[in-house]
């Protein structure tokens, strides 16, 4: 038996979360022209919409939970529809009645980590640090009164993988003599991917906490590796009338060029595509930088991909869905890889730790450990200072 939500409830929610603003909606279809979803199977956003307006969306089934939200459809939209926050309310519902389809069932799992220790990974927070150790790299405990404090985030804290960058991150910031420290077991998940699942509560409780730190050390500047941390800190913070001023690494970077503080005189001889993650692009406008600081790295040749800058293609992992399951025929992942392939890129760089994760997925199932390479853009400018 279906399960659909009560029509009042539904409507509630929506109103609570924009307004009556999907009423506007007049199924044109330019968002389901420009969804990711439809490159990789058949997916309606104005349907969703259609049916919350009469409040009968149904709440067990897959498509609520599709969004990514990459934010592309509302660049599209004549009439100014908040589809993200249409599909983040009806996910409040379904979360508030524990009803979650099988492919994301490890949402909740991720969900019960976050709240016991912190993260969404299932690891000992007391751990958040120890990839300074394992890498013998020099990073301090942040005191007040440093420069910066580095918000290493979940997946650079915990997963092998993206621990490189972390590492890459710290050895720049040493190498430009920047004094910075990081918070290690004190720092919290900065909450941006489990609020997009509906789960409010959680994301409050996260930011309260990371904020009470934030301001119990003194914080006044923060450099964040993932877009996604830099977004919610940023835009979603302030909310709880928190202000700190928030940099993106890649951001960052081309400001210690600027400066003088990061010389880059080594040899990069590589063809280096760029991706696009939606947290830095659409939802907060950085094109110019990370490009402007692969511009700067002497033998590096820069290529675009398809679908780049406000209109790049989505890898996937945004709305929380890098914690659920996509068949291997539905990754839009292996849609950009293809696209580097496409421009004889030797590297596709990007600078976000769910791209790089997807990715790296992508380029083993397609059999591309030879031929291309996954980096952030802080392992490229590391290698080109060694």
């Amino acid at each position: 038996m279906e399960t659909l939500a009560p029509f009042k409830e539904v409507i509630e929610e929506i109103k609570e979360a924009g307004g009556e603003v999907f009423k506007l909606c007049f199924q044109c279809g330019k968002c389901d022209t420009v969804c990711p979803w439809n490159r990789v199977r058949e997916f309606s956003m104005r349907k969703l919409i259609r049916q919350a307006t009469f409040g009968l969306t149904e709440i067990d089934g897959e498509d609520i939970w599709r969004c990514t939200t990459c934010g592309r459809c509302p660049e599209y939209c004549p009439r100014g529809v908040k589809q993200i926050e249409l599909g983040v309310s009806l996910r409040r519902i379904a979360t508030a009645y524990e009803v979650f389809p099988a492919s994301v069932k490890s949402a909740r799992t991720a969900r019960a980590s976050l709240i016991s220790e912190g993260n969404p990974l299932q690891f000992d927070r007391k751990k958040r640090a120890d990839w300074v150790s394992a890498n013998d790299v020099a990073v301090k405990p942040f005191e007040e009164g440093m420069e910066m404090l580095y918000f290493v985030g979940c997946y650079l804290s915990f997963d092998p993988r993206m621990k490189k960058v972390a590492v890459a991150t710290a050895s720049i910031l040493n190498k430009a003599g920047i004094d910075f420290g990081i918070l290690g077991e004190k720092e919290n998940c900065c909450g941006e991917s489990i609020r997009k699942t509906g789960s409010e509560n959680v994301f409050k409780d996260l930011a309260r906490e990371n904020i009470k730190t934030f301001v119990d050390h003194g914080v006044k500047r923060i450099l964040v590796s993932s877009p996604h941390c830099y977004h919610t800190l940023k835009n979603e913070y302030p909310e709880f009338m928190a202000n700190f001023e928030v940099v993106h690494i890649t951001q960052y970077l081309l400001e210690l060029i600027e400066s003088g503080r990061l010389e880059i005189t080594g040899s990069y001889e590589k063809t280096v595509a760029y991706h696009d993650p939606c947290y830095m692009g659409r939802h907060n406008g950085i094109y110019d930088e990370p490009r402007e600081v692969l511009r700067r790295i002497p033998g590096l040749k820069l290529v675009e991909l398809a679908d780049n800058r406000v209109d790049s293609l989505c890898c996937g992992g945004g709305g929380g869905r890098i914690w659920m399951d996509t068949p291997k025929e539905e990754r839009f992942s292996d849609i950009r890889l293809q696209q580097a392939m496409d421009v004889q890129a030797q590297e596709l760089a990007t600078a976000c730790p769910y791209c790089i994760t997807n990715f790296e997925e992508s380029r083993l199932n397609m059999e591309l450990e030879d031929a291309l390479e996954i980096k952030d853009i802080t392992e490229i400018v590391l290698a080109a200072l060694s």
